[in-house]
């Protein structure tokens, strides 16, 4: 589209205006093309017209929409012009205060004159990391892309700041270097970092002065190469320096300062080591009070001075070098006040006794009179003579100001050098980013030859500037692959030519100063005549003969030519410079070898004249020229960055801008330059993804495809019909300036046009709703008014109904009271009668009661008697006997007491009594403390009340005189008793009338009161007798519940009996197997005869022994024995016997089985025949008499195997008895016999119990009246063992251990009674819930229906709708919370599904492993054993702890053993070891364990420390360990927790508190790194998911941005969601419960975790404009409730996690609510109360529209939020601390498991701990 199509009528354009520069305007009318005059009305409503040429039709450029306004980069702007940028920088700099801005790659930065706390620690962290575009822009953000190019491409970096004098070059560059010492690390050598950071201040105070534009202005100029390694970090640097303003060391300008360095000195005058130099004020001094202004507000020359000192010294110049650069920095001051006399035009002398040269001469340790004498007298050399001139005044004192110069330049590049050399890193640089800080252009009134080479400078500089920017719009094309044309921008090559080109001014220069007679206004004849018709850019002004003017490319400047060629030279009298050669003062002739170098190798040429040697000498201008050549080299051979400094006004107010000198400087710095060379091609880039979410309202439905770029290009072409006005890119569309501001003004129509239809329909539905109403209200009116005349007809009925009903009563009550009358009288004598007849009976029953009594005390009284006399007898004969035991015991005491031991004793008694006496004058004389430290109390407490009485009798007199004064007052009270006593009388009289009435309305009532209560108990009666029917009907349903719940309950037992009975048999099987893998050993041994086994039949048996132990502790814990015995050759045994056993027990394993298939028979039988169940009982008995019969054979069988062995006569010659086969056999064959009898005794405890059981069962029926079976009818062991027919009976002790069994299942049924109960209880309160809540429904529903119904039809067919979709809405919700529940279930137990799958795998591998393995011909069986009761310690020997902590702690993957072992195995193996140390004693082994377990920890965690499994993993044992350690230790506290076996396995030798102590810090450290390790994988999740991903679609808008909308140094990265950040939490809280941490413990973490997403987040907020709008606050605020809603899931909503993400929530209702009066004002206060004043006013100021119908904050309503804040007492702090810990708490958390149960893993290799 044409330009010109834009100027429509309301678009906004800028004007030129003298003050302002640009003002803003707006069309009144269109302009169409032809007019030349557009009709313009002003901001302040005046209107104006503006001219437009018909020639060239220079249209005034166009504003862009608000919208845009305040973008972070001026290239997103859709009107790139000067006004544009311009008020760009000025809305963020004065509404926002913000500083920084982009244009392109280049960073504006303008100087607020006002600390900013926007440099702290945290925000450098913010930065670090981030992608330039994501933040807000910043230094911080051109130095993170500079340091991050550098690590990903490996190539250099530089980073250009430029800028006039006052506009914050030198603190930019300060910055930039403390955020590489920042977040580079440290590096091998020490604080290179500081010293890095510590020669700035060191160069500002020799290199920087007090100007008019800047108090801390750099006069020179300085590139500072930071050296990296190959791992990023730091490693040294290397300054250069350009241009010294030299000059300033003896002349100021009005208003200006020396450097620094002079008044830090001067100011220091009065210290003891500056005491020599003689100084004074700074005033005193000639070279320090030209410019009359010697103080600089806020600053303090003694503190900058010491802070000079310090990084002196910090960067290693010694107190000795640095107290000599003051002595010679002293003597420039005194050299500058030495006075030169004039005694004629071209003769000039010093006193010898000048004071000032006196001292210099002391300092600078030279001849007095010689320094005097050169200082006004000069030698001149010819061919062959040499002649000594007097000077004049002026030219002494130029001497005299050059020798000055040259001494301070000379200071100053020593300290250069200094810096330079401990700078400079041995370790070979791999990298560097440099930092150029240089001036900027400059123009004054009088420009000399400093700003001639300042310009110079930035000539080139601007030269390679434009190239960046033309190449980077070249790469970007090219990668996009769009057609481009060569853009024409300005080339400042013929300005550099004219500079330093051949015959060039820079030549002219250096050739005139070679000339003897050269002067300044020859030179400036040379350059008229030579440059003036060559070039364009030289020009001569009209009144002046020594003055030029170059045309630069920021503006033309006029040079004065005075000076120029004195500057160039830079020359010094070569005698003075050997005079300070001949010095004493070593430091000065370590300054002046460079010229000794020079002047000797001078003198040693023969040949030469004066003038080749000066022509050997490079002048300023040559010198500047290479150097300026070297640094663009350096800068080309690097990636450059920009930053451009603004001074916003001369008068330094802070965040004021003058719009004349910003322009200037924009133009000046190239900032414009940079817009022109964007304006040129297509400066607004939108990727197709953008470009769609933004015009999607300009698109119809047909328009949209499922091509997104298809999409777009459609829309485009119907939008914008000229194609050259954009181009479509891979990825991006490119827009030519204006473009996307007639975008908007599209989509702002058809969003107008949008809300008109809105409000139309809103207004139309509006009226219809008035007007229904109105209609309704007369209908209600009418039918008020039938229904007013419907009541009226009603009530006339209903009182004549009333009348009829009252005389019915009336007669009824009459006839009832003459009922009541005569049914009164009949009760009264019925009543009196049967008293008499009671009387009569009770009486008789006294009598007979009485008689009993008399009976009962005359028995008891005789059998008392008889016991008496039974037990005097009974205490005879026991005293008789205990007597003569007592005199027998006599005798043996007497005996012992003459024994040595006795004595022994005694004393031993007696040191014990001792020490019990000691201890208990100990506690006497403790308690005589307390009782003084009592009495002093009491005394205290006594003399407090004696003060407390006083003050009582105080106040009784003051109450005293107080009734005193009421006395007085009496006399009026009694007058008003009297009026009182007579109103008391008139109310008494009218109370006796009250009552009078009161009486006859109660005999009324009383009558209605007995009619009521005859009805009532009527009543009564009948609720009495239905109550009776209800509870009959209650009792006999719990009696059916109740033998319902028992018969389910013994289903139940009989079940997991049979459960039991099969896992017996499965054991019984396994035994079986076992025999018959013996049987064969035996054959292979039998058939191998006396052959040895090779070591390789013993790894199966390893194997197998392992297998079994895994599979079983009992076989397990045999493995040792056998393998031990598997050694010796085997020998021959009697293998009948041995085939009879094993056939004897195959016998009774068909025994169980057919036992097994009988109660399966029963319990099918049970219901239905209970003569058959009791026949059933009996055969249980004989078959258990059966089985004991069996086992007595077995018995028998195995005592005949065990005699055959031992026989002498057998015929298989048995092996003697004693030797090594005999052993074995023995052995083998007794494990097996007590394995037989413990699976005996099973099935006894088995039968027993099913017969106990039965009896139980039948106990109240007709089968159970037979079996009387009791628990007192049970027998106890001692009288089993008294009663030889039980001891017949019980030879193996069965009726015991059945007793015991059956004791043991009563315990197990009440468990589960328990537990039912528990469950039904549970199930009630449920029902009850369901019950409550249907309730409330259905009253709120009669509620309901009771409203509609009084509706009218359509009313209520409308509110019956709205309750359907209420009610509906109200189920689907409950249905997606419960499918989400039913996802969330499914997707665990898929995960558990995908666990147990895993373990089956492994499983079958190890079965598979295991089975070949064990598949070789010799096979090694063991025999399991009896289970032993262990004491839950691990035995292990000395040494031992190494392979422990190794096997352990070491080598254990923290992964799997989650999954696969007992929660904290680690530490409760540990603890065991532990225990066992404690058992013996040992305090050696105690120490080298836990030092060896501490060691080891700390080391698995420094090296693994990055992974959380590693860290939750040890977290949790370290903190099971100190339980374990707190739990044993025998405190009471912690005994309460304990079980009574837990309480017996306490510590009993020693005290392990500081070990408590010591475990306690080595968790709080593993808790720290667990933090650490999260954070590192949490922080560059939470941005994404937090912030930048739209996770509600629809809602947030996007605007245009600018070249950097995506940043270059880092490729594109999959979008991080929340719904990912919530899998990561997820994935860290699995995998804590799997570990078993504490649950105070993971509540910790989640609360630290919170804290860090609400810290990051809400940083990176503040830090990113782009971030606040209204739509980000939603966002924000949905993702929060996910995170809630994973808290809730997981029961940790009262963990303090909410809490921690308040800030963040109060951000984000800060983005969505009002923002306009003092009301909402106050609101936010009151709101956000979780948030600091600074970051209430950040998100306010960065608060940015994202659509045109949002408005921006106000300056106003920002300054009502400060003073409204202003005493609010929080932190100033703008930043939440995202690195900060809480601190944890580790609460006790006592464990359950009991230590004796524990079983070792054999993959640990934990063989050699040993069970006690």
């Amino acid at each position: 589209m044409a330009g010109y199509e834009l100027y429509t009528k309301h678009a906004r354009v800028w004007l030129p205006d003298a003050v302002e520069v640009w003002k803003s305007a707006k069309l009144v009318k269109d302009y169409t093309s032809g007019d030349q005059t557009l009709f313009l009305q002003l901001e302040d409503g005046t209107e104006v017209q503006y001219k437009v040429d018909p020639r060239t039709h220079n249209l005034p450029p166009l504003r862009n929409p608000n919208i845009l306004v305040g973008e972070n980069d001026l290239t997103a702007l859709s009107y790139l012009n000067e006004p544009a940028v311009l008020h760009n920088i000025k809305v963020r700099f004065i509404d926002s205060k913000l500083i920084y801005t982009y244009c392109g790659i280049v960073l504006v930065a303008v100087n607020p004159y006002e600390s900013l706390p926007i440099y702290e620690a945290d925000i450098i962290h913010a930065y670090n990391g981030q992608n330039m575009a994501d933040m807000d822009p910043h230094i911080f953000a051109v130095a993170e892309e500079a340091y991050k190019q550098m690590a990903r491409d490996q190539q250099n970096q530089s980073i250009i700041v430029s800028g006039e004098s006052g506009a914050g070059k030198t603190v930019s560059a300060k910055y930039a270097m403390r955020y590489f010492a920042t977040v580079s690390g440290l590096s091998g050598e020490a604080n290179i970092e500081e010293r890095v950071l510590a020669s700035n201040p060191i160069m500002e105070a020799l290199g920087n002065a007090k100007t008019t534009r800047n108090d801390n202005s750099s006069r020179f100029g300085k590139y500072i190469e930071i050296g990296f390694d190959k791992k990023h970090r730091i490693i040294g640097a290397h300054m250069r320096t350009y241009l010294l303003e030299k000059s300033r060391v003896v002349y100021q300008t009005h208003g200006e300062r020396n450097y620094h360095i002079f008044y830090q000195l001067c100011a220091s005058s009065h210290l003891p080591e500056f005491q020599p130099f003689k100084l004074g004020g700074a005033d005193d001094f000639h070279c320090t009070n030209q410019g009359q202004n010697s103080v600089i507000d806020g600053v303090d020359d003694t503190k900058e001075m010491c802070s000079t000192r310090r990084a002196l010294s910090l960067l290693g110049i010694s107190e000795s070098h640095q107290m000599e650069m003051y002595q010679i920095l002293a003597a420039i001051l005194h050299l500058s006040n030495v006075e030169v006399k004039e005694h004629s035009q071209d003769r000039s002398s010093i006193l010898a006794d000048d004071a000032h040269l006196v001292v210099f001469c002391e300092l600078m340790g030279v001849p007095c009179k010689e320094m005097a004498h050169w200082l006004c007298h000069r030698k001149l050399k010819a061919t062959t003579e040499t002649y000594v001139k007097c000077v004049s005044k002026t030219n002494a004192v130029n001497g005299r100001d050059a020798l000055a110069k040259h001494i301070y330049a000379r200071i100053f590049s020593w300290i250069v050098g200094c810096i330079n050399n401990v700078l400079k890193s041995a370790v070979k640089q791999h990298s560097f980013i440099g930092v150029l800080d240089i001036y900027g252009f400059e123009t004054f009134d009088i420009n000399s030859f400093e700003q001639f080479c300042i310009n110079y400078a930035n000539e080139k500089l601007q030269q390679q500037f434009n190239l960046h920017v033309f190449k980077l719009e070249q790469e970007e094309y090219m990668k996009e692959q769009i057609p481009w044309t060569l853009i024409d921008f300005y080339d400042n090559q013929p300005c550099i030519n004219l500079i330093e080109a051949k015959l060039g001014i820079l030549d002219l220069l250096d050739e005139e100063c070679k000339m003897p007679q050269g002067s300044d206004g020859s030179w400036s004849q040379k350059m008229y005549n030579t440059l003036l018709k060559q070039n364009d850019h030289f020009d001569k002004p009209r009144l002046s003969n020594t003055a030029f003017i170059i045309h630069h490319f920021a503006d033309k400047v006029e040079y004065q030519c005075d000076g120029f060629l004195e500057k160039n030279k830079d020359t010094v009298n070569e005698e003075q410079i050997h005079v300070l050669q001949n010095s004493k003062f070593d430091f000065l002739l370590k300054l002046f070898e460079g010229n000794e170098k020079t002047t000797s190798s001078s003198k040693s040429i023969t040949g030469k004249s004066g003038r080749s040697q000066r022509g050997n000498k490079k002048t300023v201008g040559m010198q500047f020229r290479q150097s300026l050549h070297l640094l663009m080299d350096t800068l080309n051979a690097t990636t450059p960055h920009y930053v451009r400094c603004i001074k916003p006004n001369d008068h330094k107010k802070p965040f004021s801008l003058d719009p004349e000198r910003a322009v200037q400087q924009l133009r000046a710095c190239g900032i414009l330059e940079t817009i022109r060379i964007s304006a040129a091609g297509f400066p607004s880039r939108w990727t197709y993804q953008e470009f769609f979410s933004r015009y999607r309202v300009l698109m119809k439905q047909m328009d949209v495809l499922p091509d997104g770029k298809e999409t777009c290009r459609n829309v485009l072409k119907k939008l914008i019909q000229d194609q050259n006005l954009y181009q479509f890119g891979k990825n991006k569309i490119f827009f030519r300036a204006g473009q996307v501001a007639f975008l908007e003004k599209l989509r702002s129509e058809q969003l107008r046009r949008a809300c008109v239809s809105i409000q139309k329909t809103i207004r139309c539905w509006s009226a219809r709703k008035k007007y229904l109403r109105m209609k309704q209200s007369a209908n209600t009116i009418q039918r008020h008014v039938r229904g007013h005349q419907a009541r009226c007809y009603v009530n006339c009925l209903r009182r004549t109904r009333a009348a009829v009903v009252i005389q019915r009563n009336v007669r009824m009550w009459a006839a009832r009271a003459r009922y009541h009358k005569l049914r009164s009288a009949s009760v009264v004598i019925q009543c009196f009668f049967r008293t008499y007849a009671a009387r009569k009976l009770y009486y008789k029953l006294v009598y007979e009661q009485k008689a009993l009594v008399i009976q009962k005390w005359a028995k008891g009284w005789l059998a008392r008697k008889h016991y008496q006399r039974t037990r005097a007898n009974i205490i005879l004969l026991q005293s008789c006997v205990r007597r003569m035991m007592a005199k027998k015991e006599l005798k043996k005491l007497k005996v012992n007491a003459r024994s040595v031991e006795h004595f022994k004793n005694l004393n031993v008694g007696m040191e014990n009594k001792i020490m019990q006496l000691q201890h208990k004058i100990d506690e006497q004389h403790k308690e005589v403390s307390e009782l003084g430290e009592r009495m002093n109390a009491a005394a205290k407490t006594q003399a407090m009340e004696q003060e407390r009485h006083c003050k009582e009798i105080e106040n009784l007199h003051r109450s005293e005189q107080h009734a005193q004064a009421k006395a007085k007052m009496l006399p009026s009270l009694l007058e008003q008793l009297s009026f009182l006593q007579q109103e008391l009388e008139n109310t008494c009289r009218e109370k006796e009338v009250l009552e009078e009435q009161r009486k006859i309305d109660k005999e009324q009532t009383q009558l209605v009161v007995e009619e009521l209560n005859m009805k009532n108990s009527l009543l009564s009666n009948e609720k009495e007798d239905l109550d009776k029917l209800i509870q009959k009907q209650t009792q006999q349903l719990t009696d059916i519940k109740g033998q319902m719940e028992n018969k389910e309950q013994l289903e139940k037992e009989l079940i997991e009996e049979r459960s039991r009975y099969q896992r017996l048999s499965n054991e019984h099987l396994h035994l079986e197997e076992l025999h018959k893998d013996l049987k064969e050993e035996l054959e292979v041994r039998i058939s191998s005869g006396k052959e040895q086994w090779s070591p390789r039949s013993q790894k199966p048996e390893s194997d197998y022994s392992s297998k079994s132990a895994e599979c079983s502790p009992i076989l397990g814990s045999t493995y040792e024995r056998t393998s031990t015995v598997d050694k010796e050759p085997p020998s021959t045994v009697d293998l009948p016997l041995l085939l009879k056993l094993q056939r004897r027990v195959r016998e009774s394993e068909r025994e169980k089985q057919s036992l097994q298939r009988q109660l399966d028979e029963k319990e099918a039988q049970e219901e239905n025949y209970a003569e058959e169940e009791k026949t059933e009982l009996d055969l249980e008995t004989l078959k258990r008499q059966e089985l004991e019969s069996e086992n007595k054979k077995l018995k028998q069988d195995l005592s005949k195997l065990r005699k055959s062995l031992t026989s002498e006569n057998s015929e298989l010659m048995p092996p003697a008895v004693g030797s090594t086969t005999y052993g074995i056999l023995l052995e083998q064959l007794t494990s097996s016999n007590e394995e037989l009898e413990m699976r005996k005794e099973e099935v006894l405890l088995l039968q027993s119990h099913l017969v106990r059981q039965d009896a139980m069962k039948y106990k109240d029926s007709a089968i159970g009246e037979g079996v009387k079976l009791e628990l007192g009818d049970l027998p106890s062991f001692q009288d089993l063992d008294r009663s030889t027919d039980i001891h017949t009976l019980n030879e193996d002790g069965e009726l015991w251990l059945a007793y015991e069994g059956l004791k043991e299942t009563n315990r197990i049924l009440e468990c589960q009674m328990q537990t039912l109960e528990k469950q039904h209880r549970e199930q009630n309160e449920k029902l009850q819930d369901e019950v409550n809540t249907l309730k409330e429904e259905k009253e709120q529903q009669q509620k309901l229906l009771a409203q509609t119904l009084v509706l009218p039809e359509d009313a209520r067919i409308e509110a019956g709708l709205k309750l359907e979709i209420t009610r509906l809405t109200n189920e689907n919700l409950e249905l997606m919370v419960q499918q989400d529940k039913q996802d969330k279930a499914i997707s665990n137990l898929k995960k558990e599904l995908q666990l147990y799958m895993n373990k089956v795998i492994q499983f079958e591998a190890n079965q598979k492993n295991t089975h070949l393995m064990t598949s070789t011909p010799a096979k090694a069986v063991s025999i399991p054993r009896k289970e032993k009761e262990y004491q839950g310690m691990l035995e292990y020997k000395e040494g031992d702890e190494n392979r422990l902590v190794k096997n352990l702690i070491l080598d254990m993957k923290a992964r799997g053993v989650a999954l696969s072992f007992l929660p904290g195995l680690p530490a409760y193996v540990i603890f065991m070891c532990l225990r066992y140390a404690d058992h013996v004693n040992d305090d050696q082994r105690v120490s080298t364990l836990l030092n060896s377990v501490l060691c080891s920890i700390k080391g698995v965690i420094k090296r693994r420390g990055k992974d959380f499994g590693v860290s939750s993993f040890w977290l949790a044992n370290t903190c099971r360990l100190l339980h374990c350690l707190r739990q044993y230790s025998g405190d009471e506290t912690f005994k309460t927790h304990n079980t009574s076996k837990q309480n017996e396995h306490c510590l009993t030798n020693f005290e392990l508190t500081e070990y408590q102590n010591v475990f306690g810090d080595l968790a709080v450290q593993i808790y720290r790194q667990l933090i650490k390790s999260m954070e590192d994988i949490l922080q560059p999740l939470i941005v994404s998911s937090m912030l930048e991903q739209e996770s509600v679609h629809g809602v947030l808008g996007s605007k245009p941005t600018g070249m950097r909308k995506r940043s270059s140094s880092s490729p594109e990265e999959e979008a991080v969601t929340v719904e990912v950040l919530l899998q990561q939490l997820g994935h860290w809280h699995i995998t804590m419960c799997q570990h078993e941490m504490d649950s105070d413990l993971i509540k910790q973490v989640v609360r630290q975790q919170f804290y860090v997403i609400c810290a990051v987040t809400l940083n990176q907020l503040l830090l990113r404009k782009d971030m606040c709008s209204w739509s980000k606050g939603l966002q924000i605020r949905y993702n929060v409730w996910q995170l809630e809603e994973w808290l809730s899931e997981r029961d940790m909503s009262n963990c303090g996690a909410k809490e921690m993400l308040e800030p963040l929530v109060q951000a984000a209702q800060l983005l969505q609510v009002k923002k306009k009066t003092e009301a909402d004002a106050q609101a936010i206060c009151n709101m956000c109360a979780g948030l600091t004043t600074a970051q209430i006013v950040k998100v306010l100021t960065l608060y940015t529209p994202v659509v045109e119908f949002e408005e921006r904050v106000t300056t106003t309503f920002i300054t009502t939020i400060k003073d409204i804040l202003k005493d609010r007492e929080n932190s100033s702090t703008l930043m939440m601390d995202a690195k900060k810990i809480f601190s944890v708490t580790l609460s006790f958390s006592p464990s359950s498991v009991a230590l004796e149960t524990i079983q070792i893993p054999t993959s640990l290799n934990l063989g050699f701990l040993q069970h006690i």
